[in-house]
């Protein structure tokens, strides 16, 4: 029998492990354990120094996915938001700084109730004024609580927040601040319309500013002779004495004792018949110890108006309290001073008696169709009425 004694290490204690090899009782021969080569031993030793380098990625790998947050899917979309539009900024902020009376951006001085509902100079004005005619006590339209020039306090706050505003210019149809739309339209827009410099001598051209130029330099009226532009000349001078004769005329009834002026509102109506016309009618007023009203129409009610290019507005000024004595009035119209209306001075007359209380439809005297098409556009026309009463 031959004895084999082997010192393994383990967990730092020497354990000796005794192997016996007992012979075999029909055989006498021994049985020999082969010893490794040390190339062996070698191979064997790096391999467990060295572990696989492809299990130690795998196993960092699954480590890595063990510990990492899981993959993130794809939002789902909410199909009810998809096809909706939201409004910008400037348009929501004008709904809420609009004044609580005409629903309109003001261009003037805004005021507020005890509460602090808005309301702009134009209709703080008219309720104050409705109110008086009325007897009664003015009050806000919103909350209902007494309103008056006492209490009442204006807020600069929103005046300057709606001056910032965007808004947009009607020749180039850029946005500007409200506060420099103004200045921008009249001084500084390529696109607004200017006439020729040459207009004096009869040139007709209109045309954007930013063709002026081109034009001027092949115009062909600095080359006609005197004869030919003289009825170019005459025209203009014929304007002028209209406007001389309009001049005068003014000052004459600035003589007048008795001379009252009303800042109004033409607010729309509708009437009645079975194709509703549109047309315009102010609330009652005073003037000269009787009732008044100022009713307006567009292109003298025509039929199918919104068919029409060209329109302008007329208005007439009705007496609606009985008089003893015929009433010689002179009137025209003036924008008022919360308007921003563009309108020539044009004066008319009437004599209001019980059974002609009404003058004539006048023509207002508007630029172009334009500026009529802008008054439409608007919730509210306001303007000043100014009267003169010629004595007996």
């Amino acid at each position: 029998m031959a004895e084999l004694t082997a010192t393994l290490p383990f967990s730092s204690n020497l354990i000796t492990a005794e192997i016996r090899v007992e012979n075999l009782a029909e055989s006498s021969s021994t049985i020999s354990i082969p010893q490794p080569s040390q190339s062996n031993v070698m191979s064997q030793q790096l391999a467990i120094e060295e572990p696989d380098n492809n299990n130690t990625s795998n196993m960092s790998k699954q480590q890595q996915k063990e510990f990492d947050e899981p993959e993130s899917k794809r939002q789902k979309l909410d199909t009810s938001m998809k096809g909706k539009k939201f409004e910008k900024l400037e348009s929501r902020l004008g709904s809420v700084l609009c004044c609580a009376v005409c629903l309109d951006l003001p261009k003037t001085a805004m005021y507020q109730c005890i509460m602090g509902h808005l309301m702009c100079a134009g209709c703080f004005t008219h309720l104050l004024a409705d109110s008086r005619l009325r007897d009664q006590v003015a009050t806000c339209p919103n909350c209902r609580v007494e309103i008056s020039k006492n209490n009442a306090t204006r807020n600069l706050a929103v005046e300057k927040a709606v001056s910032e505003l965007p808004s947009e210019c009607q020749f180039c149809n850029q946005e500007f601040p409200r506060s420099t739309l103004d200045h921008h339209e009249r001084n500084e827009c390529d696109e607004r319309p200017t006439e020729c410099k040459y207009s004096l001598i009869g040139c007709q051209w209109n045309g954007p500013m930013h063709g002026a130029k081109e034009h001027e330099a092949q115009c062909a009226h600095p080359k006609k002779s005197g004869a030919d532009v003289m009825g170019a000349l005459l025209d203009r001078e014929a304007h002028h004495e209209e406007e001389k004769k309009l001049f005068s005329c003014l000052v004459d009834l600035l003589s007048y004792e008795k001379i009252t002026f009303n800042d109004l509102r033409l607010q729309s109506y509708r009437t009645d018949e079975f194709i509703h016309k549109l047309f315009y009618e102010t609330t009652r007023f005073s003037a000269f110890n009787h009732q008044w009203i100022v009713k307006a129409i567009v292109n003298n009610s025509q039929r199918d108006v919104h068919q029409s290019n060209d329109r302008f507005i007329t208005y007439q000024v009705a007496l609606k309290t009985k008089t003893q004595h015929p009433l010689s009035i002179h009137f025209f119209v003036l924008p008022g001073p919360f308007s921003d209306m563009k309108v020539n001075a044009k004066i008319y007359k009437h004599d209001f008696t019980d059974t002609e209380n009404e003058s004539i439809f006048n023509l207002l005297p508007l630029p172009d169709t334009a500026e009529c098409n802008r008054l439409l556009a608007a919730k509210t026309i306001n303007l000043r009425l100014v009267m003169f009463l010629a004595s007996n």
